[in-house]
């Protein structure tokens, strides 16, 4: 089968023959009748020729002769027009006032120019006309109230185990299983653990553990594994004593009044430095408070200022009096017969777990005050009865207090897996035995 290529012609071997090889390769290569190249072909030419492929190489069959480029079709003749040329030439008038056209009807009389008609006499508009008035009426304004001064969100407690796993890895391996029951729940549930294995060795017919001598183990142990435990936690509170949580600070100390935390002298200097640090912290923390209070009421945030009152930093701490009259009355203002159903849910679900909710005392209820205010009502009605009396609501004595509602969280649907898992108890029931040995005396 031919194909056309293009060779090089590389040398005259003065037999009728030429010597090619690929142009711009070394190969392929052959040898081409001189016939078929024209008489002023030299070394160094390439040309495009037909040649044929077989098994005994590459044969040459004809040259093939390359048309130049040249012009397709017909070219057109440019006539020259008799005629003188004349330049197009372009001069802006300048704009008056007698060129704008007037906004109204285009049809109608011009009103500026020297034929213009003379404007009406504009009348001043009048509250009837207010009424009549056909046009788009505005959209009321609003003002978004300023901004709360931001305090840091504080730090949860992420104590290491740092002391727990070395007090766990110089216990046997026999004893392990049960310090780490012990740590976690305590000697009950190291004597339920013996409990529920015992149970099951005896259905096995097998000998039953001895349950005195791990409750004594668990007993000695537990000592050494609270104040690991405590001295992990404290050591955590430590390094973040400045963005700590205030509960999770609290939570430490008092674990440190713990008799067999306060029995290690290992733990007594680290206590001393966290109480110290936690009454310092709830001073701090207690102005904060109180000046967040007093921000929110001056910028007129009511609901924000009740709910920051409902969390103490410290419980028992008397609300100032001054403070408390202006917030009590912020949030009457704010409970009247003008405001919306909506409004006053939000006031009366705020005000019903503040310190001083026995302060306010609206003077007037929306009219029509709807099923979702009257259940509001209903619901915290234990708490403030005296504004549940204006709803006609009475509460029933022994009535118990509700809880605050917690903010709801829009419900994000998972994707659904391509193949359905193999399912799986939702609850663990078996336990673990506890591989141990009875101590010798």
């Amino acid at each position: 089968m031919s194909r056309r290529i293009d060779i090089e012609l590389t040398s005259n071997r003065n037999d009728g023959s030429w010597s090619w090889r690929a142009a711009g390769a070394k190969a392929p290569k052959g040898i081409v009748d001189a016939k078929l190249l024209a008489s002023s072909a030299k070394t160094g030419d390439v040309l495009k020729v037909e040649a044929d492929f077989d098994l005994d190489g590459i044969t040459v069959l004809s040259v093939v002769n390359v048309k130049e480029k040249g012009h397709r079709g017909t070219l057109l003749e440019v006539l020259v027009s008799e005629k003188d040329f004349v330049p197009v030439t372009q001069k802006l008038a300048e704009k008056g006032k007698s060129d704008r056209k007037p906004r109204g009807d285009s049809k109608g009389p011009r009103r500026d120019g020297p034929n213009a008609s003379p404007r009406p006499p504009r009348t001043p508009r009048t509250p009837d006309a207010e009424k009549t008035d056909d046009r788009r009426p505005r959209r009321p304004s609003y003002v978004a109230p300023p901004e709360l001064p931001k305090r840091p969100a504080a730090k949860r407690l992420k104590p290491k185990r740092t002391h727990r796993t070395a007090v766990l890895a110089a216990l046997p391996e026999e004893q392990r299983g049960v310090a780490e029951r012990a740590l976690d729940g305590g000697i009950k549930a190291v004597r339920d653990a013996v409990k529920i294995q015992n149970d099951q060795l005896r259905k096995d017919g097998k000998p039953e553990v001895p349950a005195e001598g791990l409750i004594s183990m668990a007993q000695e142990l537990l000592p050494k594994l609270r104040v690991a435990d405590w001295l992990d936690k404290a050591e955590a509170a430590k390094a973040d004593i400045e963005h700590l949580d205030l509960r999770d600070l609290r939570s430490v100390v008092v674990a440190s009044d713990d008799p067999m935390v306060v029995r290690d002298e290992s733990t007594r200097v680290l206590a001393s430095e966290l109480k110290l640090a936690l009454k310092s912290k709830q001073e701090s923390s207690q102005t904060q408070w109180l000046a967040d209070i007093a921000a929110a009421i001056d910028v007129s945030r009511i609901v924000r200022a009740l709910k920051i009152s409902s969390e103490p930093p410290k419980a028992g701490q008397p609300f100032p009096a001054e403070l408390g009259a202006k917030l009590a009355q912020a949030a009457t203002s704010a409970l009247s017969s003008e405001k919306a159903p909506d409004r006053w849910i939000a006031v009366l679900e705020s005000v019903a777990f503040s310190p001083v909710r026995a302060q306010v005392k609206p003077t007037s209820i929306p009219e029509n005050p709807g099923e979702a205010l009257l259940a509001t009502v209903k619901r915290v009605a234990s708490m403030v009865p005296h504004i549940a009396s204006l709803f006609g609501v009475v509460v029933a004595p022994g009535s118990s207090a509700p809880r605050p509602l917690r903010p709801t969280r829009p419900v994000r649907q998972k994707p659904k897996p391509a193949t359905k898992p193999a399912s799986k108890p939702a609850v663990e029931t078996a336990t673990a035995p506890i591989e141990t040995e009875t101590p010798t005396s």
